[in-house]
């Protein structure tokens, strides 16, 4: 059976450790001062307590003396895709089943925060969007090119967790800059539970329900099963220009209903003639205007379940506020 693991800091002491959730948090023995230390040493002990939770009463946590963490830790790989699903491709004008290429690009791992932390606003961000995404956690590390299929996957991914890609699109889009553009403070609020996944669970990759709601009103939601480049195709790719280690993470792409809205074709066309300064400014001056990016005093809730409901990677509840 799938197995849900928390990290958490306890409230009283100061100290952090991991636990798996079942009908509580049960903490697990040992010290795993990472993400890639509990994927390669605790991941027995792990199922072990998730078969049979009953049997370990006697580690059983208090629910209000603990604060979940990010369960992956930094520093570690954070890679991304853009444009995986059909319904934000046709949403930005692209084809929606146009598999040319793969979109792949970096995040910083300082991005990475608390579950429920804060999303802050640096002063100089005017189109901050959100995007929920289901992450891979790679399980094994690959040092070269390697073939992985829907068979053997189980070789290379430990499980599934909830990442909020949050990106500043007038620094993405105008200054050409994914990677600045979704990298600040808190532009990734992680967890808060990783699923670790045994071998014959991988189809769950291609069974998670995404949803994301601003102010209790639904602006994305799809389901994992309609990417484009499945999570074998794009570890496969990777393999190829990177190296990549246990505990680091893959974003495998956010539905559509993100705030950033594209001009009529014709409109595209005409900003492609003007000098690139000139369309940019128009761009951000236009985006301006549209009241869905996000703003301070917003709260953001995400949340990622698998159809039969056996995954449940938890709930994200940030609030937005100008830094």
């Amino acid at each position: 059976m799938p197995c849900h693991i928390a990290r958490f800091r306890n409230t009283n002491t100061g100290d952090t450790g991991w636990a798996v959730v079942s009908d509580g948090f049960y903490q697990l023995e040992g010290d795993y001062p990472d993400t890639r230390a509990l994927i390669n040493e605790g991941r027995e002990q792990a199922f072990q307590i998730a078969a049979d939770s009953s049997a370990y009463q006697n580690q059983k946590l208090d629910d209000n003396s603990i604060e979940l963490l990010s369960p992956i830790t930094t520093p570690c790989r954070v890679i991304c895709q853009g444009s995986n699903y059909p319904q934000s491709r046709a949403e930005t004008g692209m084809d929606p089943y146009d598999r040319s290429f793969n979109t792949l690009f970096h995040k910083s791992d300082a991005s990475i925060s608390e579950p429920n932390t804060d999303i802050v606003i640096p002063s100089h961000i005017k189109l901050l969007d959100y995007e929920i995404e289901m992450a891979v956690v790679v399980g094994k590390d690959i040092q070269q090119a390697v073939s992985i299929t829907e068979k053997n996957i189980h070789d290379y991914v430990a499980g599934i967790v909830m990442v909020h890609d949050v990106t500043a699109r007038d620094v993405q889009l105008p200054q050409v800059q994914y990677f600045k553009g979704k990298s600040y403070r808190t532009f990734g609020p992680t967890g808060p539970y990783l699923c670790l996944l045994n071998n014959d669970e991988m189809h769950y990759l291609a069974e998670m329900n995404l949803s994301l709601s601003l102010n209790d009103e639904l602006r994305q939601t799809d389901q994992s099963g309609n990417m484009l480049f499945k999570p074998h195709e794009t570890l496969t790719e990777l393999s190829e220009i990177a190296h990549l280690s246990a505990g680091d993470i893959v974003l495998t792409g956010s539905p559509g209903g993100a705030a950033m809205t594209v001009p009529p074709a014709p409109l595209v066309k005409f900003l492609g003639l003007l000098p690139e300064k000139v369309k940019w400014k128009a761009f951000v001056k236009k985006q301006s205007g549209n009241p869905r990016y996000l703003k301070d005093g917003d709260q953001v809730e995400s949340r990622i379940v698998s159809q039969d409901g056996k995954i449940d990677l938890g709930v994200q509840r940030n609030r937005v506020r100008a830094g």
